[in-house]
């Protein structure tokens, strides 16, 4: 029973510290982007409409699509 109980307080940390993660990513994107990175104009309208989307979701407490979208973000920064 123990056992249990450590496993889905770890589970439940992990996920806490994931959905937390969002303002670090979106402190990420803002940094990179603050450095005038060179973007087609398609690409940097995609990028400001992802970290909008992320910040959104984030807010509305759905982490996960907050990641994707923040993720997505940073790939197309190349970071």
């Amino acid at each position: 029973m123990r056992q249990v109980l450590v496993l889905a307080a770890g589970i439940a940390l992990a996920g806490a510290a994931w959905a937390h993660n969002c303002p670090n990513e979106m402190k990420a994107i803002d940094a990179k982007l603050s450095t005038k990175p060179t973007l087609s104009k398609a690409n940097a309208d995609k990028v400001a409409a992802l970290r909008k989307s992320g910040e959104e979701h984030h807010k509305a407490g759905k982490h996960d699509a907050s990641m994707k979208d923040l993720a997505e973000a940073k790939k197309l920064l190349g970071i």
